[in-house]
C-alpha cells in the first residue's frame, strides 16, 4: 500500500520558518537589497554568515557525523520559500543545495564538512540554465590540470570551491583562487552569474561527473519551485495590501470587481504552486517518484512566479514602476529563474518521456 505525503508544514517547520523570516526582516529590508545590487559587491556576505554560523542552514542537508544538521530536504525547502520572499543575495540554493548535493554524491567527506560548517562556499561549475539530465559543458583535463572556461555559473563570485566537470568523468575540486571568475550581465541582479576561466588549474578528483551533477541539478530544480513559491507569495500578500490602501474615486482600488478577479486567479495559482513545491520537496527528501515531481513542480512554478510578479507591478501602477520599489528585483528573479534548472518546456517534455505520454 502506498502512503501518501503529508504536504503540511510541520511543527518544526513552521518554527525554522518564524527563526529565519525574523532574521531576514532585521538584515534585508528592500531598500538594503536596492543599494546592494548598484554596488560591487552584490551578495551581502555578512547575511549568508547570520544564515550559516549563526542558524547552522548550511548544513541542512549534511549527516550529523559530517557536522551537519542531518535535516531533510522539506527543512530546506521551508529556507528557500524565505529566502525568495526576500530576494536575499546570498548563495544558498548554489552553495547549500546543488553544490552540497553533488559532494554528496561523491562522498567527499572532508569537503561535506566545509560546505556544512559554511568554512566555504561551493558552486557547481554547469550553466544555471542546465536541466538535471540535460548534457552539460566539461572541461578539458591535461597533464594533470585543467583547462577551459564554462559560462553562466551561479554565485561563483563569491564560491570558495568550485565543482569542475572535466572531460576524463571525473568532478574536480578546484580552488575558486586558482580560477579567473569574469562577471558576466545577469538580469537577476541579486543571484551574479559569471564565467569561469581555467588555464592550469590544479583540480581534486571527487568521483564520477554525470551522475554528481545530476543529482545537483534535480535537488537544485526540486527546491527552486519553494524560492518560486516564497516570491510569488509576496508578490500576492503585498499587492492585495496596497490594493487595500491605495483609493481611487474614493474608494479603496481593491474593491473593483475586475481586480478581484485577476487576484483570485493568482490566488489559486500560488495555491497550487504551494502543492507542487512542496510534494517536489517531500518527494526528495523520501526518494519517492523524485524525477516526476520535480519535473512537475518545474513545469509549473516558472510561469505561475513569472505571472505573480508581473501582476504586482502592473497592479502598483507607478509606484511600481519606480526603481525604489522592490517589485523590479522579483519580477528579475523570477524570469531567471523560470530559465533556471532548465525552462517550464524542458520540465514538460522530461515529463513526458517519463511518464510515456508522447505527442502524436
Amino acid at each position: 500500500m502506498t502512503t501518501q505525503p503529508d504536504l503540511l508544514y510541520s511543527e518544526e517547520e513552521e518554527a525554522l520558518r518564524a527563526a529565519v523570516r525574523d532574521l531576514l526582516t532585521d538584515r534585508c529590508a528592500p531598500a538594503s537589497v536596492i543599494a546592494r545590487t548598484e554596488s560591487d559587491a552584490p551578495h551581502d556576505v555578512s547575511l549568508w554568515k547570520a544564515l550559516t554560523e549563526g542558524m547552522g542552514l548550511a548544513g541542512l542537508l549534511v549527516p550529523e557525523e559530517h557536522g551537519g544538521q542531518g535535516a531533510t530536504h522539506r527543512e530546506v525547502a521551508v529556507v528557500l520559500e524565505e529566502l525568495g520572499r526576500a530576494v536575499a543575495p546570498v548563495p544558498y540554493l548554489a552553495s547549500a543545495v546543488v553544490a552540497t548535493e553533488a559532494v554528496l554524491a561523491c562522498g567527499a567527506d572532508d569537503l561535506l564538512s566545509r560546505l556544512a560548517e559554511a568554512t566555504a562556499i561551493g558552486a557547481l561549475a554547469v550553466g544555471l540554465h542546465t536541466a538535471p539530465g540535460a548534457a552539460f559543458k566539461r572541461v578539458r583535463l591535461e597533464g594533470g590540470t585543467l583547462h577551459g572556461e564554462v559560462t553562466g555559473i551561479a554565485d561563483a563570485a563569491v564560491a570558495d570551491v568550485l565543482l569542475v566537470p572535466a572531460d576524463d568523468g571525473g568532478l574536480y575540486a578546484v580552488d575558486a583562487s586558482a580560477a579567473t571568475v569574469v562577471p558576466q550581465v545577469s538580469l537577476d541582479l541579486t543571484r551574479p552569474v559569471a564565467t569561469v576561466v581555467l588555464d592550469g588549474a590544479a583540480g581534486t578528483r571527487l568521483g564520477e561527473a554525470a551522475p554528481a551533477v545530476r543529482r545537483g541539478l534535480r535537488a537544485g530544480a526540486g527546491l527552486l519551485a519553494s524560492e518560486q513559491l516564497g516570491l510569488a507569495e509576496w508578490a500576492l500578500t503585498e499587492t492585495v495590501r496596497y490594493l487595500k490602501e491605495r483609493k481611487q474615486f474614493n474608494r479603496p482600488v481593491g474593491g473593483f470587481q475586475a481586480l478581484k478577479h485577476r487576484l483570485a486567479q493568482l490566488w489559486l495559482e500560488v495555491v497550487n504552486l504551494r502543492a507542487a513545491a512542496r510534494a517536489a520537496a517531500d518527494a526528495l527528501a523520501t526518494g519517492t517518484d523524485t524525477a516526476v515531481t520535480v519535473a512537475v513542480a518545474q513545469a509549473y512554478a516558472g510561469p505561475v512566479a513569472v505571472h505573480a510578479a508581473e501582476e504586482a507591478l502592473q497592479l502598483h501602477a507607478g509606484i511600481g514602476m519606480t526603481w525604489e520599489h522592490p517589485i523590479h528585483l522579483y519580477l528579475k528573479r523570477a524570469k531567471a529563474d523560470s530559465i533556471a534548472y532548465g525552462t517550464a518546456g524542458a520540465h514538460r517534455e522530461n515529463l513526458a518521456e517519463l511518464v510515456d505520454l508522447q505527442a502524436p
